[in-house]
């Protein structure tokens, strides 16, 4: 538990009130509104940093135009020709779709207190948001990533006064995908008050221009570690060079905040995904990261198709990972 409270140093200071949640520290960041965005957003980032450890930050007031203001923006701008993910589609969201089938509007399947997620997160608010820019075969939220459902459109005030509202630990928003609606979600934040943790629960097949936009952001980062190869990857998720854009994400989240790795074992991938993932980890963010070993597969939505993932992980698979953390000396919980 040392462990886990020294990675989280930070989030469990903002549950105690002894710190802000980064967003509400953009908030106090001036910025020019008619300046070049992408220019001005970079230079904002050191200011954030020296300011995210100093104890003046609680006494300033609010922006007229913040950081945060800012990084809403920029977002509205690339929502004119979406490039949030590394499909980089650049449709124009206002009028069609991208390959995540998302719009103009922020549509949620749900929200609610979340008693499932990792220990030291529960309750989570949890924001499910509809649609995904991957193609999971064994998907287990398939209705929401695959548009089963229609989905509830909420504005941004809607969602924020839920926020405010809700007895929880942190703020956490996943789907499906969140990176599709990160403009709704800058924009929501606008609209909270509450000093709560943001967590970004994400596959992390963010962009470059996404993973900026997030610092100051996030508090701390949930991703996903699926696959250990871009083999695996395009065969079950339907996605183009994995390793590589998700390793690059995790690194840049390792930088910029603290971050939990959940990585689902996959039957009969212990060698090709599960070992090469931990092995990446150990060598890059081990001082940072948390890994939460995930055992929870069972076969459902179009995994029948696969007969070599179509069954339950075994004991043996298991502990096999198991041990092999421990090897690495990993900070690990499963």
């Amino acid at each position: 538990m040392n462990e886990i409270k020294s990675k989280l140093n930070r989030y469990f200071k903002i549950l105690e009130g002894k710190e802000l949640a980064r967003f509400q520290i953009c908030k106090k960041i001036e910025c020019e509104k008619d300046s070049n965005l992408i220019k001005q957003h970079k230079e904002k980032i050191k200011e954030f940093y020296e300011l995210l450890n100093d104890e003046k930050v609680k006494k300033l007031n609010n922006a007229n135009y913040s950081f945060l203001d800012l990084k809403i923006d920029i977002a509205k701008k690339i929502l004119k020709k979406c490039v949030f993910c590394e499909w980089k589609c650049k449709v124009n969201r206002y009028k069609n779709f991208g390959i995540c089938k998302v719009g103009k509007d922020m549509l949620i399947s749900s929200e609610f207190l979340h008693y499932g997620e990792e220990y030291f997160f529960v309750p989570s608010h949890t924001i499910f948001f509809m649609g995904c820019n991957f193609k999971c075969q064994f998907c287990q939220n398939y209705s929401i990533s695959q548009w089963l459902e229609k989905g509830i459109k909420i504005n941004e005030k809607e969602l924020a006064a839920s926020i405010e509202i809700k007895n929880s630990k942190n703020v956490n928003f996943v789907g499906g995908e969140p990176t599709p609606y990160l403009y709704h979600i800058l924009k929501t934040l606008k609209h909270v008050n509450k000093n709560v943790p943001v967590i970004w629960n994400s596959n992390f097949y963010c962009s470059k221009i996404t993973m900026q936009l997030l610092i100051g952001v996030v508090d701390v980062y949930l991703p996903d570690f699926k696959y250990g190869n871009d083999e695996c990857a395009l065969k079950y998720s339907k996605v183009k060079n994995y390793f590589k854009i998700v390793a690059r994400n995790h690194l840049l989240a390792a930088k910029d905040a603290e971050i939990v790795v959940r990585h689902l074992i996959l039957p009969n991938h212990v060698e090709c995904c599960s070992k090469k993932v931990l092995d990446w980890i150990a060598k890059n963010i081990k001082d940072k990261a948390i890994v939460n070993i995930m055992d929870q597969y069972y076969p459902c939505y179009l995994a029948f198709k696969y007969p070599e993932i179509n069954r339950r992980i075994t004991i043996e698979e298991f502990e096999e990972v198991l041990n092999y953390a421990k090897s690495l000396g990993l900070t690990f919980i499963y």
